[in-house]
């Protein structure tokens, strides 16, 4: 789970300005408004930073970037794939 606190927070942190109602594990960033496509880019470059990886541009899809969840499942899998 400590992939999820630290999305979670950065995502607080960056585009909720510390108001975490909104969020949960399966809320949309992109149907609910949270991230613009300029912001997929910065947490893009998060968890690039972050966990010390690359994501292709293959990889950027909303089934991997668009949900807590999603981003966390996506981190699991590139960081075994490693």
């Amino acid at each position: 789970m400590a992939y999820l606190e630290a999305v979670r927070s950065f995502i607080i942190e960056n585009f909720l300005f510390g108001d975490d109602a909104q969020l949960t594990e399966d809320t949309s960033f992109l149907e609910d408004g949270i991230v613009d496509s300029t912001g997929i880019l910065e947490l893009v470059a998060f968890l690039e930073e972050t966990y010390d990886i690359t994501v292709e541009d293959d990889e950027l899809i909303p089934e991997n970037m668009d949900r807590l969840n999603s981003i966390v499942r996506y981190l699991e899998k590139k960081l075994s794939d490693v």
